[in-house]
């Protein structure tokens, strides 16, 4: 359960060092939640600043939520 309603979700891990990144969400239970679905978060605070910025993920926040209507 999550503050916008229940989800079935699926954890992202690191496939070389094994930490938990974010999580993926697979099914929104809500009919209004559906545009989630595949779609998924990493944590920010997860990822290493070296790596962070060898990929920039400074990208804008919420930008998935401003492409679905």
């Amino acid at each position: 359960m999550m503050l916008s309603g229940l989800h079935t979700v699926e954890d992202i891990f690191c496939c070389c060092c094994g930490q938990m990144l974010g999580w993926k969400y697979v099914v929104a239970h809500d009919k209004d939640q559906r545009y989630k679905e595949g779609k998924f978060v990493l944590e920010r605070w997860r990822i290493a600043d070296d790596v962070a910025e060898e990929f920039n993920l400074d990208a804008r926040p919420g930008s998935s939520d401003a492409e679905n209507p």
